[in-house]
């Protein structure tokens, strides 16, 4: 995999498919890989354009910060890497936050935005019931297969969970999120914190100009679709919907759903 420098950190990033450009940008713990369902179904209409956020996976920290505006900086350095001037930009949970600053930053650039399970402030996504507290424990105490049991509920939905064999479905997910479900990177602490200062809802309305989706998942625990409604109201034109009996972990696990609203959205921006 080709790397690019940005910001003192070294950007690990894939390229794959013809067509219009679009750039993926993951959210707190995952790799690019985790975008694997988007690149298979879509690759043969678009250029997709996949990286690892700085120091996880295959990306180097190296001296720089870990902060929404850097972060942002690495997905244009990957765009420029890649010689595209323009792209659509997709962004999902803390990969939305990003993708609110890749397109502030240079609105001229982006021919649409899709953010999904995101919120309008990042503090949001630190903001957690007890419920969500208990769960965000069992994810780091305890034997393995207990943390990646908690984990899998953190992502998957209830019916999902229910027909599924959890060991054999977590062993199916690693891969996507970069590492085994039982054990959290250290950078998500730091991911967690970067999202927390962050808060562009003063500056979203700025935005009007790019044709922009909101897509929530009706059972997301964590980006909760009362989130996405008031990220969709303060960019002026932003489409919202919501994705039926799914969770935080909907491009993963309803990824025909997810591509199907994508390609449309790709093709009205057109």
């Amino acid at each position: 995999m080709p790397f690019v420098d940005s910001r003192g950190a070294r950007i690990s990033y894939a390229d794959t498919g013809t067509g219009e450009g679009v750039l993926l940008i993951q959210g707190i713990g995952l790799i690019g890989e985790g975008w694997r369902p988007q690149v298979e179904g879509l690759r043969d209409r678009y250029r997709l354009l996949t990286f690892d956020n700085r120091g996880i996976g295959a990306s180097e920290l190296g001296g720089g910060e870990v902060s929404i505006e850097a972060m942002a900086a690495d997905a244009w350095a990957v765009a420029d890497a890649a010689g595209l001037e323009r792209v659509h930009v997709v962004g999902h949970s803390m990969g939305g936050v990003i993708a609110q600053e890749v397109a502030l930053v240079a609105p001229r650039r982006v021919r649409s935005l899709s953010l999904l399970c995101a919120f309008a402030s990042g503090r949001q996504a630190a903001t957690l019931s007890p419920g969500m507290m208990w769960t965000g424990l069992c994810t780091r105490v305890g034997p393995r297969a207990f943390r990646r049991n908690a984990f899998l509920s953190l992502v998957l939905p209830p019916a999902e969970l229910a027909r599924v064999d959890r060991a054999a479905e977590a062993a199916r997910l690693a891969p996507l999120f970069g590492h085994d479900l039982a054990d959290q990177p250290p950078i998500v602490m730091k991911q967690l914190r970067a999202t927390a200062r962050y808060d562009a809802r003063d500056r979203l309305a700025t935005l009007a100009a790019i044709p922009t989706l909101v897509l929530s998942a009706e059972l997301d625990r964590i980006a909760q679709p009362r989130f996405g409604r008031e990220l969709a109201a303060a960019i002026p034109g932003a489409l919202y919907e919501e994705i039926p009996g799914a969770a935080h972990g909907v491009p993963i696990s309803s990824p025909a759903a997810v591509n199907a609203r994508l390609a449309a959205h790709f093709a009205a921006a057109r």
